[in-house]
C-alpha cells in the first residue's frame, strides 16, 4: 500500500473542491482548476477533507498521481507556484517592461523581447539585479514559459555565463589542455 496515497488531502478555508463524476474542480476567489481521474481511482469528499482510493491493486501508479495532482490543485490554487531564473555575465541583463513583456541583453546583434502568455506574471527581484520570478497558479505553464527563457541562453559550464534556475548547480568544467 502507498504511504503518500494514503494520506488525505485538507482543505483550505477559502477552496471549494467540485466532484462531478470523474471530473473534479478546485475554485478559490478568482481562480479554478479542474482535473479528470481515472475510473480505476474513486474520490471522496467529506467535510474539508478529501480521499483518493484505488478501484483494484494495479491501480496504484494512478492512486499515488492522482492524489497528488489534487493536493498540487489545491495548494496553489489559494498560494501561486512561483519560479525564478537567474541570468550570469557581466553583460547579460533581464529588463522587466511589464507584468507580461521581458526584454533580454544576451549579446545578440539585437534584444530579444518575449511576451508571456495571457495569466503568467514577471516581476524582478528587488534586492538583485539578476533574478527574476515567473509566477502563476499553473506549475505547469510555468515551468513551460521558465524553460523558454531559458533556452534563449543555456548555461555554459566552462565561464558559467547563461540563465539558469536559482537553485540549479552546474558542474564546472576544466579549460582543455594541451601538451
Amino acid at each position: 500500500m502507498s504511504r503518500i496515497g494514503k494520506l488525505p488531502i485538507t482543505l483550505p478555508e477559502n477552496v471549494e473542491v467540485v466532484l462531478e463524476g470523474s471530473k473534479i474542480t478546485t475554485k478559490w476567489k478568482l481562480w479554478t482548476l479542474s482535473f479528470e481521474h481515472s475510473d480505476l481511482v474513486s474520490i471522496t469528499k467529506e467535510d474539508n477533507i478529501i480521499t483518493v482510493s484505488p478501484n483494484w491493486d494495479e491501480a496504484a501508479a494512478l492512486w499515488w498521481t492522482t492524489r497528488a495532482v489534487i493536493a498540487n490543485m489545491v495548494k496553489w490554487v489559494s498560494e501561486w507556484y512561483k519560479k525564478a531564473l537567474e541570468i550570469n555575465w557581466v553583460w547579460y541583463k533581464f529588463e522587466v517592461v511589464s507584468d507580461k513583456k521581458l526584454i533580454l541583453s544576451i549579446w545578440f546583434s539585437h534584444k530579444v523581447e518575449m511576451n508571456a502568455p495571457d495569466w503568467i506574471k514577471i516581476s524582478a527581484d528587488e534586492k538583485e539585479k539578476n533574478v527574476i520570478y515567473i509566477s502563476w497558479i499553473d506549475k505547469q505553464l510555468v515551468w513551460q514559459f521558465a524553460s523558454k527563457i531559458k533556452a534563449k541562453k543555456k548555461p555554459e559550464p566552462y565561464k558559467w555565463k547563461g540563465i539558469k534556475y536559482v537553485w540549479e548547480q552546474i558542474r564546472r568544467k576544466a579549460w582543455k589542455t594541451g601538451k
